[in-house]
C-alpha cells in the first residue's frame, strides 16, 4: 500500500486540498494546464490509501477513451490498478449489458456501427432524394444533440427554433420527421446506436429500483472529469448512480466549454453549489504548462469583457517570447508566413512534432498543407475520426498480423516491409490530399513501431501488435513526426511547444454562424482553448482577404485592445509598389523587396553580386546535406538557407560571433560550431 504522505508530497497546496477533502461533494474548478488529472488521480489514490475509498467501489468517468486510459495508467502507477476509469458510454454499456437480460427478459440490442447508412435511408425517404454527405453529418450531429438533450422526434421542430438549432437546407419539421424515421429504421433492424446506450441505461435504472440499488452499492465513490461537457442525459445518468448522500467529486473548467452545440451544459458545473449546498469548491489556478506571456494573453482574451466563468491563471512556466501577431494580405500569404515561422523554430531546435497549426474549420487546412509542403516542413493531420479507425491503419494492422508466422530477425525491417506493401515510402508524396493523409497514417504507425522497439529491444511482432491493440482501446494515437494540423475543437486536451493560431478574423473566429451572445461567448472560449495549448511559442494571424479581392476582413473582435497596431497589409499580387508586411522578404544585397516573379538567387536578386565566397557556400551546403542525412532530418532542420548564407557571409571565428547570427541558438552552436569553423578555416 502506498504511503499516503508520499502521495501528497508532489502536489501543490490546491491540488493537495483536492486530494484530501472528503465527507462532502467536491467541485474542482481547474484552469488550463493546472494539473487536474494529477489532482484527481492522487485524490483517488490518497482516498484508497487512507481507507476513505474502497478501490473496488470507485468509478471515475470521463469523455474519451484516451482520457480514461490516461486515468487508468496513472492510477496503476500510483499502486491502484483495480480502480475503474471509463467513459460515460463505456460504463453505461457495461451496466446495461449486465442487467438488461434479467430486467427486460432479452439481450440488450446490438450497438450498430452503421449510423450513416441508416441516416441516409431515413433522409432519402423524407427528402425524396439522396442527401449529400455533409447534410448527413449535420443530421447525425443534430439527432445526437436531440437525444442527449432529451428531445424526442415529436418535439424537435418546436424546440429547435427556441434553441437556435438548424440543419442547412433542411427545415426543422423535416429534421424532426427524419429523426422519427431514423428511430423506426433502427427498431425494425433490432439495433441501437451510440447515443441509445445512455438512454437505455437511464431507462433501466429509472424503472428498476433493484438494479439502481445494486449499481449504487457497487460504485459508492464517483469522480467525473471534464464536467463542463456533461449533457442533460449524462447528468441524469450521474444522478441515478448517486445515492442520497452523494460521494461525488467533479472536475472541470467553464472557460473550456466548447461543445455546447453537441449538448454540453457548463451550468451543471457553475451551479454545483446550488444543487449541493454543502459542497466544497476548490480552484486550481497555477498553470504549469505555459510561459507568463502566453498565460497573460489567455487571461486577457477570456476576461477582456469583465469577470468571466473560469479562473484567472497564474503562470508557473517562467518567461518566454512574446506572442507574435501578424496580418497578411491573403490566406495564401498567411499560410506561407506561418510555414516560414515554423521552419525557423525547427531550425532553432524545436521538434516538428512539438508544433501545431490550429484553425476553426477543416476547410482552412489545405492552404497550410500546401504551404508546409512547399517549405519542406513535415506535417500530419489530426483527423476527426480516431487514428486506429482509419481505413489505411486498419488494413496495415491486418497485414502486420498476417506477417506474424514469418520469421524475422529485425522487427522494424519487417514492419517497413509490410507498410511498403500498403503504400508507405521513405519520402512523403508531394502536395497534399488523400495520398498524403494515407502516407502520414502509415508513417505514424512506423514511428510507433520504432518507438516501441527502442524501448523494448527484444520485442517481437506479436509484442508490437499487443501494444497496438492496447493503444487502440485507449485511443492513444501515435504522435506524428511533423507539425500537427488540427481544428481548435480537436486540439482540446493537447499541448505543444509552439502553436500557430490562424484565420483569427471576423467571420471565421467568431464563426459567421455564431449570432447569439451565448454562441459568440463560446467562440471566445474556443480562442482561449487554442491559446492555452501553447507552452512557449505562440503565433496569432489573420488575412484581410481570401485571395486579394472582395471585402476587406478585420481581425477578430476578440483581439480588440490586445493585439498591437499592425501596418495594413496589401495583396501579394497586383499593380503598383507593394507595401511590405512585417514578414516581407528583402534582397540581402540591395535591400529592395524580393518581388513575386523576379529572378532570384538565394535570398537576393540574381543581378546583385553575392557577398560571400561561392566555394565556402558549397562546402557548407554539402556538410549540411551529410549532417541532415545522418540524423534522418530535412536539411533545414540543421540550418535554413538563410542562416547558412549568413554564416558564409559573416565567416564567424568565435562562438560569440556564431551565436550573433539569426537562426543559431545555443543548442545549434554546441552541436555544429566545430565543423562550421573547420569549413570556414579552409582556404
Amino acid at each position: 500500500m502506498p504511503d499516503p504522505d508520499a502521495l501528497l508530497a508532489a502536489l501543490d497546496p490546491e491540488q493537495r486540498a483536492v486530494a484530501t477533502t472528503f465527507g462532502a461533494p467536491v467541485a474542482v474548478i481547474a484552469g488550463a494546464g493546472t494539473g487536474k488529472t494529477r489532482a484527481i488521480t492522487h485524490r483517488i489514490a490518497y482516498g484508497c490509501a487512507t481507507g476513505a475509498y474502497d478501490p473496488a467501489a470507485v468509478l471515475a468517468v470521463t469523455f474519451t477513451t484516451r482520457a480514461a486510459g490516461e486515468l487508468r495508467g496513472r492510477l496503476r502507477n500510483l499502486g491502484f490498478p483495480r480502480v475503474q476509469a471509463r467513459t460515460f458510454h463505456s460504463a453505461a454499456l457495461r451496466q446495461a449489458q449486465y442487467f438488461w437480460p434479467a430486467a427486460m427478459g432479452a439481450e440488450l440490442p446490438r450497438v450498430s456501427e452503421q449510423r450513416a447508412g441508416m441516416m441516409a435511408e431515413a433522409a432519402g425517404r423524407q427528402l425524396g432524394h439522396r442527401a449529400e454527405s455533409g447534410t448527413l453529418r449535420d443530421l447525425l450531429t443534430e439527432i445526437s444533440w436531440a437525444k442527449v438533450s432529451n428531445v424526442p422526434p415529436v418535439d424537435y421542430a418546436e424546440l429547435a427554433g427556441s434553441e437556435g438549432r438548424e440543419v442547412s437546407g433542411v427545415d426543422a419539421t423535416a429534421v424532426g420527421r427524419i429523426y422519427g424515421r431514423y428511430e423506426q429504421i433502427k427498431s425494425d433492424r433490432g439495433v441501437i446506436d451510440f447515443d441509445d446506450v445512455l438512454l437505455c441505461t437511464v431507462a433501466l435504472l429509472s424503472d428498476h429500483d433493484d438494479v439502481r440499488a445494486q449499481v449504487r452499492r457497487t460504485y459508492r465513490h464517483l469522480v467525473v472529469d471534464e464536467y463542463q461537457d456533461v449533457s442533460p442525459l449524462q447528468q441524469k445518468l450521474l444522478e441515478l448512480w448517486l445515492a442520497e448522500r452523494p460521494d461525488l467529486c467533479v472536475v472541470g473548467d467553464a472557460a473550456q466549454t466548447i461543445h455546447s452545440f453537441a449538448g454540453a451544459r457548463s451550468s451543471y458545473l457553475t451551479r454545483f453549489a446550488v444543487r449541493h449546498p454543502d459542497a466544497e469548491i476548490i480552484r486550481l489556478v497555477r498553470d504549469y504548462r505555459s510561459t507568463s506571456q502566453v498565460v497573460d494573453l489567455a487571461n486577457r482574451v477570456l476576461h477582456s469583457r469583465g469577470p468571466a466563468e473560469g479562473v484567472r491563471l497564474v503562470a508557473q512556466g517562467g518567461n518566454g517570447p512574446q506572442p507574435r501577431f501578424t496580418q497578411a494580405a491573403t490566406e495564401a500569404d498567411e499560410a506561407a508566413q506561418v510555414a516560414a515561422w515554423l521552419a525557423g523554430l525547427i531550425a532553432d531546435g524545436v521538434p516538428a512534432s512539438e508544433l501545431a497549426v490550429l484553425y476553426r474549420i477543416h476547410a482552412q487546412s489545405p492552404a497550410y498543407e500546401a504551404a508546409l509542403s512547399k517549405a519542406g516542413v513535415p506535417f500530419s493531420l489530426r483527423a476527426s475520426e480516431g487514428f486506429f479507425q482509419r481505413q489505411e491503419v486498419r488494413r496495415a494492422v491486418v497485414a502486420l498480423k498476417g506477417q506474424v508466422a514469418a520469421e524475422s530477425e529485425d522487427l522494424i525491417a519487417a514492419v517497413r516491409g509490410v507498410l511498403a506493401g500498403q503504400g508507405w515510402t521513405a519520402e512523403p508524396p508531394s502536395g497534399q490530399g488523400q495520398a498524403r493523409e494515407r502516407w502520414e497514417s502509415l508513417a505514424a504507425l512506423l514511428g510507433l513501431a520504432e518507438e516501441f522497439a527502442a524501448e523494448h529491444p527484444d520485442a517481437t511482432l506479436i509484442d508490437l501488435l499487443a501494444e497496438i491493440d492496447e493503444r487502440a482501446r485507449a485511443e492513444h494515437a501515435p504522435s506524428g513526426a511533423g507539425v500537427t494540423l488540427s481544428t481548435l475543437h480537436a486540439a482540446k486536451g493537447l499541448e505543444w511547444e509552439g502553436v500557430a493560431l490562424v484565420g483569427v478574423q471576423e467571420g471565421t473566429l467568431p464563426f459567421v454562424l455564431a449570432q447569439s451572445p451565448e454562441q459568440v461567448a463560446e467562440e471566445r472560449r474556443l480562442l482561449y482553448v487554442g491559446i492555452t495549448r501553447a507552452k512557449r511559442h505562440l503565433w496569432v494571424s489573420w488575412a484581410t482577404s481570401r485571395n486579394g479581392g472582395g471585402a476587406r476582413r478585420k481581425a477578430s473582435r476578440f483581439l480588440d485592445g490586445i493585439r498591437p497596431e499592425i501596418e495594413p497589409a496589401r495583396p501579394a499580387s497586383g499593380g503598383g509598389r507593394k507595401q511590405r508586411s512585417r514578414l516581407s522578404l528583402t534582397c540581402r544585397v540591395c535591400g529592395e523587396p524580393l518581388a513575386a516573379g523576379a529572378e532570384l538567387k538565394l535570398g537576393r536578386h540574381a543581378a546583385c553580386p553575392s557577398n560571400y565566397d561561392e566555394h565556402t557556400w558549397e562546402l557548407l551546403r554539402e556538410w549540411r546535406r551529410q549532417e541532415a542525412a545522418a540524423a534522418g532530418l530535412p536539411a533545414f532542420c540543421v540550418f535554413t538557407d538563410a542562416t547558412l548564407m549568413a554564416i558564409a557571409e559573416a565567416r564567424p571565428s568565435t562562438e560569440k560571433e556564431l551565436l550573433a547570427i539569426a537562426g543559431v541558438g545555443r543548442s545549434k552552436a554546441d552541436k555544429y560550431a566545430e565543423p562550421v569553423f573547420a569549413i570556414l578555416n579552409t582556404d
